[in-house]
Parts: structure tokens; C-alpha cells; sequence
């Protein structure tokens, strides 16, 4: 029993962005050749002939050179790169152009979490007409996993954050505690820094809803399914169950800094070794290189720790992919160019400008694998990060309203880091609050 429109699915993600502010592309010689289906119904070579503006609404730098060697290649098509704002101020002036019809941009970048959103209102095109179904082989398959939905290719995956260990190891040497390979040895190595030295602490941590869920998908955790408007939360799952066991000994033996990630004090923390660790995606080291300078070569890349001695499994943190809005103007040209960027020489050229590769060929190649990054000492942590890469989980699966379910993480599972609220209770409060606001907006919420 399907009663609910399109139209008000589509005001249910206009309400959360609101609520929120409060096989590889073979080397040929163009798009609409790599894609293998020469554009499908949509004629993509002959728009590429005819040319045009693509206007881009973005933020991620190395676009700048995608855009750049595309206008090269193509100098009858002309990229406007355009910052409207970072991940949710983007998301509500997309929203509001959709709702208005005019003003919207003909490529989107659109962070996986939130992609569903988009999808499930049709506010974004399906792919799959263009020849982008063609690329299944072509990522890895966490971003892969993201950008489908009901069989359909929404965007393409534009980067992907494979999770590792960043470990302080002069901090570890110093006190002689071997590095932990899962995280019953992550809880002792806590313990064993912070007795050495009670202002070490083996991470940070006040309450992360893109950690949380990156870590019981690790953990085998699925909370979240979605078909159609069908959708099931379920924060009692054993995977939950398992992240939860191990992350409340953490939390109730005062072992994690209670210090906000990106803030002033984190920044310090990481340089001056009070926080040892970071459970985070492979795109972390240019933001050590930049924000955390004076602590280069005491920094080093380990695989991210099992909750079972053995095993090889990891999970994603962050992430973002291109998409087509319904609402663009020229669609065609901007399939073309987000094919472009993400697959073949585009997405290795911004690979060279520091992006991390969610195509299965760049994190395979040598001259990525073996890469020495000066920061980490000349580890060669690529090898870390596409072992990661390709042992992430799947069926994992994100809320088609997550980005409104994130922003109220910190009034529920919030709680259990400064209150004496067990983590299972605030995932049990952050489950209901999820319910109660996918009822309200027309889904079908556990049932």
C-alpha cells in the first residue's frame, strides 16, 4: 500500500536540508566512449560535439583540474566550478533551487550519506540511461554500494574514505605498547597509555554520527534498510551490539580525550601526542600534513583493528560522488564530464592532486601502492589504505533521510558522553527519533 507521493517525499528532504542548516574506463578517447554504452539513449558524443556550460556546484579542490583538462580536451564545452557552500549549506540551496525550478546547477558534488535523500524524491537523475550502469566493476565496492539504489546509478563515486589506524609511534615506543590489531588490544592499549601517562588518552571522542556508523558497519552492523519508501532502523542488531560492548569500556573508564574532532584543542592534541590514535578514512594525511606540521615522522598508518583476531574487514568514513540534478539544463554534457572525473585519466589526474580513488585501477596501479608519504616517515600507507579499500563491508546502506538523522545524533546517542546514558540507549533514543520523523514524512518506518 503505497499512499504517499513523490511530492511529499520530496518536501520530507526539503525539511531535513532545512532542519540541517538549522571494470576501468579503457583509455579511450572520450567519454561517451568509456562509459561502453556510447551514451545510451541520451546522445552524450553529440552533445560533447555541440558543446556548452557545465555548471558544477562543488568543493573539493582537485575538481579544478579534472575541469581544466576536460575544457582541454573538449574546448567547445566550457566547466564553471562553483563553491555554493560546504556538504549541508550545498544541500539546501540545491533543495531550494529544486523547489524553485531555476538555479540549479548541472553537476552536483553530493556526500554519499546523503545521496539517498536526493534519490528517493527523484531529485537527481538515474545514470543508468547514460552508460553509467557500464562501471560496476569500475570502484570499489563501498562507493559502488553507495551511489546504487533500487538498481539504479544515481551519481558516480568521486572519492571514497576507506577507514585506518593513524597512530602517534613515538608516543607508542615511548611507552613501549605494542600497536592494536583488534580492538579488545585497542581497550588494553588504552588503559596501558593513559596509566603511563594520565594526560594520553588513546583517542577523542564527544559523540560522532559518521564514526558511530562507520564503526558497527565494520562491525557487522546493518541498522539501516531501505526499499522504496519501505525503510527499517534497527540499532539491536549484533553488530551494534558487538561496537557498543567495546566502546562503553572506553567511555566508562574516562579513556577517550572528551575533545571535539576539527576543533583547536584536537589540532593540538594530535600534535603534541595527547591523543595517540584516529579510527578515520584514507583522506586524512593531507590534513596532517597541513593542520598537524610539527608533529611529521612521529605519525604512522596501521590497518584498522578486527573485532575478531583474523579477520579482514573495514568500512567507510566519508566520501562524495557526482550527480545529475532532474533540473539541469544540460544533462548530457554533465554526465559526460562526471564520467570524466571519476573514471579513467580524469579521476588518476586528480589522484596526482591528492584525492583519494574510489576506481579499483588507481588503487591498484604501482606508482599508488607505492607512493611514500614524508609525513608518515616514508611509509608507503597507500598499501594500507587499498587493503582497506577492498575489504570494506557490504550491504550497507544509509537512511534515505540521514542527513536530518544525523543532525539530531547529539540529542540522543549524544547523551552517553556526558551523562551517565548507556551508548545502547542512546542508539535505542536515536532509532526512535529516526522512526518518528520517517513516519511523519511518508515513509513506511519498521513496519
Amino acid at each position: 500500500m503505497r499512499t504517499n507521493s513523490t511530492r511529499r517525499l520530496l518536501g520530507a528532504v526539503a525539511t531535513a536540508c532545512a532542519m540541517v542548516l538549522g571494470a576501468t574506463a579503457c583509455g579511450s578517447s572520450g567519454p561517451a566512449d568509456d562509459a561502453g554504452g556510447g551514451g545510451g539513449p541520451k546522445d552524450v558524443k553529440s552533445a560533447l560535439e555541440k558543446g556548452g556550460k557545465v555548471t558544477v556546484w562543488a568543493w573539493e579542490p582537485t575538481l579544478k583540474k579534472a575541469a581544466a583538462d576536460f575544457e582541454k580536451k573538449y574546448p567547445q564545452v566550457d566547466i564553471e566550478l562553483v563553491n555554493a557552500g560546504t556538504g549541508d549549506k550545498q544541500y539546501t540551496a540545491l533543495q531550494n533551487a529544486i523547489a524553485a525550478g531555476s538555479g540549479a546547477p548541472d553537476v552536483a558534488q553530493v556526500e554519499y550519506y546523503a545521496l539517498g535523500q536526493f534519490a528517493i524524491a527523484k531529485s537527481v537523475e538515474d545514470l543508468s540511461g547514460y552508460g553509467a550502469a557500464a562501471f560496476d566493476k569500475t570502484f570499489s565496492p563501498g562507493p559502488w554500494d553507495a551511489v546504487t539504489y533500487d538498481r539504479s546509478v544515481y551519481a558516480l563515486p568521486m572519492d571514497s574514505g576507506p577507514m585506518a589506524l593513524f597512530y602517534n609511534k613515538k608516543v607508542f615506543d615511548k611507552h613501549g605498547i605494542a600497536v592494536p590489531a583488534t580492538w579488545d588490544a585497542y581497550v588494553e592499549a588504552a588503559r596501558a597509555l593513559h596509566k603511563a601517562d594520565p594526560k594520553v588518552f588513546i583517542t577523542n571522542d564527544t559523540g560522532d554520527a559518521g564514526s558511530t556508523t562507520s564503526l558497527i558497519w565494520q562491525a557487522g552492523g546493518r541498522p539501516y534498510k531501505t526499499s522504496g519508501t519501505d525503510v527499517s532502523i534497527d540499532f539491536g542488531d549484533a553488530g551494534t551490539k558487538t561496537y557498543t560492548g567495546t566502546w562503553q569500556k572506553l567511555l566508562d573508564e574516562d579513556l577517550v580525550a572528551p575533545i571535539t574532532s576539527w576543533s583547536d584543542e584536537w589540532y593540538k592534541g594530535l600534535a603534541d601526542g595527547s591523543i595517540a590514535t584516529l579510527a578515520i578514512g584514507a583522506w586524512m594525511p593531507a590534513n596532517f600534513t597541513s593542520g598537524v606540521a610539527s608533529a611529521s615522522g612521529d605519525w604512522r598508518v596501521a590497518p584498522l583493528p578486527q573485532w575478531s583476531a583474523g579477520a579482514r574487514t573495514s568500512a567507510e568514513n566519508g566520501g562524495s560522488s557526482l550527480a545529475v540534478p532532474r533540473a539541469a539544463e544540460n544533462k548530457e554534457l554533465a554526465y559526460a564530464f562526471i564520467e570524466y572525473a571519476t573514471t579513467g585519466a580524469g579521476a588518476s589526474a586528480r589522484v596526482a592532486e591528492g584525492a583519494f580513488p574510489a576506481t579499483t585501477a588507481d588503487l591498484e596501479s604501482k606508482k599508488f601502492l607505492e607512493t611514500a608519504f614524508p609525513y608518515f616517515g616514508g611509509q608507503q600507507a597507500n598499501k594500507i589504505f587499498a587493503e582497506s579499500a577492498a575489504t570494506v563491508g557490504t550491504g550497507w546502506s544509509y537512511l534515505p533521510y540521514q542527513v536530518y538523522a544525523n543532525s539530531v545524533f547529539n540529542d540522543t546517542v549524544g547523551k552517553a558522553y556526558v551523562s551517565s546514558t548507556p551508548l545502547s540507549k542512546g542508539l535505542e533514543d536515536w532509532q526512535r527519533a529516526s522512526v518518528t520523523y520517517g513516519t511523519d514524512q511518508g515513509f513506511d518506518v519498521n513496519k
